[in-house]
């Protein structure tokens, strides 16, 4: 799976390191290291309205945050990988 995070100047400020760490963090806990490609990007699109942004394996998600992300996770990340 291919993660990219936006940390972009408006995904920065909404919160995209944060949002970073909590990914590095996960990945690590669920030990997922062989499975996950993380990567920051810069512009996905929806960054002024729609922040912070990721792309997985190419598609869209827009609107995490710190505090919506461990749902984002379970939801998104560990399902696609189970």
């Amino acid at each position: 799976m291919k993660i990219e995070v936006c940390l972009g100047s408006s995904c920065h400020v909404k919160g995209g390191n944060g949002v970073l760490e909590k990914l590095k963090n996960a990945i690590k806990k669920h030990n997922l290291e062989n499975k996950v490609d993380l990567i920051g990007t810069v512009c996905l699109g929806e960054c002024k309205s729609n922040g912070v942004n990721l792309k997985i394996d190419g598609k869209l998600v827009t609107g995490i945050t710190e505090s919506s992300f461990d749902a984002f996770f379970d939801e998104t990340v560990l399902k696609a990988l189970a």
